[in-house]
């Protein structure tokens, strides 16, 4: 088989790992993990701050302008919150941004249970939600009701 062959399977396994998540299948699972009113968060907040973290993709990941990067579905930092090859951390969530380094989680998979944890750590803190600054300029003070209108929950 020739390499152009190889990396397209290898291409084609690395997207097998994503999810794009519907919004209502979102919640469902959401909901699942005990998300709605977490620390007072809705089940509404935790959609509208990952639709506008990741547009609900696992496999999102973007560099902010101070060079860290935000992995996954909630844009989990690599300053506190995950560890990657390229970036010492305080790795606060014990867990890998992309599944390279020694952690079994992995913040770019269809398996967001680790992402979930995470981000229950960090809601935790101080900052809670405003930690997300998508969430604090798209979500927080508003009606959300129609991130969960009809998923029948």
């Amino acid at each position: 088989m020739g390499a152009g062959c190889w990396l397209l399977l290898a291409s084609l396994a690395a997207a097998s790992r994503a999810k794009a998540f519907g919004r209502c299948q979102l919640a469902h699972l959401l909901q699942q993990e005990g998300l709605d009113s977490y620390r007072g968060y809705s089940l509404a907040d935790w959609l509208c701050m990952a639709f506008y973290e990741s547009n609900f993709d696992t496999a999102a990941k973007s560099i902010n302008a101070d060079s860290s990067t935000n992995f996954g579905i909630f844009q989990i930092n690599n300053q506190l919150w995950c560890t990657d090859e390229r970036s010492p951390s305080e790795n606060l969530c014990r867990v890998s941004c992309t599944g390279t380094t020694r952690y079994s989680a992995d913040l770019l998979t269809s398996d967001i249970t680790d992402d979930i944890i995470c981000a229950k750590r960090i809601v935790r803190h101080p900052q809670g939600m405003d930690a997300w600054e998508d969430w604090a300029m798209h979500c927080k003070g508003r009606d959300l009701s129609e991130w969960v209108e009809g998923c029948d929950l």
